[in-house]
């Protein structure tokens, strides 16, 4: 960081510069906070002039990459918890869960969820799953914003800057039409598949939230009409938890090896996995939820939804939640400069 602020030649690519350029020492909380504003796009590695095989080997997204994630395990609740690089321990939570719900599911004609299931239940262990999730993200946040001193005032425009930034991903994209740095496309790409990821998760969410509204409050009773709202919902939104994780998957394989951190590869393979299996299973469980592999299908996909939100605070999904916490302070001190 020391050498980039000596030079500053990608101050205008993305957040993190401009963010390093407000700071003249950089601190352990100053270097997770702009290891987790990093998209980790790479245009400054490209355009480096000190970058391997220079003396200096700057390479500052795989530097931020490590950093980011041994954040995580800073910021990560309950105290003493570590981040799951391993993809086997993803695989092995899966197969246990799995296994238990396939065992304990009767066997159904197919074309009622709560004979399988009982509703009750359904709501008792996601209920408990998603109280613990929320309150680790809370403590996670909490450690994460307090971490550093000097805090920006509150301004509500700032976080209106940082939710745009947060929903278009301003800052995984290539600066300038005529950009042409190796992993250009790359980036654009990446971007797309995150957007079909992301939003896929909130159009799921958002078909289980109206499925709760209407069993809830109209007393109608799953499984819905293929044409109704939380039907379409998740149809769309599964196909958004399959195309983008298959995209990223495919990128992933295709990234060039000097600007990621190895170590990192368990955790983000067990994140796409998860997701894509959730939406396979979860088209799979609606096409033939009129036959008697429903009861098997959902025993399947439950299980793989629980296993994701079980990860959630300690796998890959936890960069977005810091990510959106270093934007929303980043957009605090741009306008508290540029209102001086």
């Amino acid at each position: 960081m020391t050498i980039c602020n000596s030079c500053r030649y990608c101050e205008g690519f993305c957040a993190v510069f401009p963010a390093m350029e407000r700071r003249l020492q950089f601190s352990e909380a100053d270097l997770n906070y702009l290891a987790n504003l990093c998209h980790n796009c790479s245009e400054c590695f490209y355009a480096c002039q000190y970058a391997p095989p220079h003396e200096f080997a700057v390479n500052v997204p795989k530097v931020l990459a490590e950093i980011r994630v041994n954040s995580y395990n800073k910021y990560s609740w309950p105290r003493g918890t570590a981040i799951i690089r391993s993809g086997w321990v993803v695989i092995v939570l899966f197969a246990v869960l799995a296994a238990f719900a396939l065992a304990f599911t009767p066997q159904t004609s197919g074309g009622d969820f709560y004979a399988a299931i009982p509703h009750g239940v359904m709501v008792g262990i996601f209920g408990v799953a998603g109280f613990l999730v929320l309150v680790s993200w809370g403590f996670g946040l909490a450690r994460f914003w307090n971490e550093e001193q000097k805090k920006p005032r509150m301004r509500g425009r700032a976080f209106l800057d940082a939710l745009q930034d947060v929903l278009k991903l301003s800052n995984l994209s290539s600066h300038g039409a005529g950009c042409t740095y190796p992993d250009a496309h790359h980036s654009q790409a990446r971007r797309v598949f995150h957007h079909f990821t992301f939003y896929g998760f909130m159009l799921c969410f958002a078909s289980t939230s109206v499925a709760a509204i209407y069993d809830n409050f109209f007393g109608w009773k799953a499984p819905y009409a293929y044409f109704s709202v939380p039907v379409v919902l998740g149809a769309v939104g599964g196909i958004g938890l399959i195309a983008g994780p298959l995209g990223l998957l495919t990128l992933k394989m295709r990234r060039d090896r000097r600007i990621v951190d190895p170590q990192q590869d368990g955790m983000d393979l067990s994140f796409i996995g998860l997701l894509l299996a959730s939406g396979i299973t979860g088209l799979a469980l609606m096409i033939l939820r009129g036959t008697p592999a429903m009861s098997s299908l959902l025993a399947i996909h439950l299980a793989v939804v629980l296993a994701l939100f079980v990860t959630l605070p300690f796998g890959k999904f936890v960069h977005g939640i810091y990510r959106s916490a270093a934007l929303f302070r980043n957009a605090l001190e741009q306008r508290s400069r540029d209102q001086r």
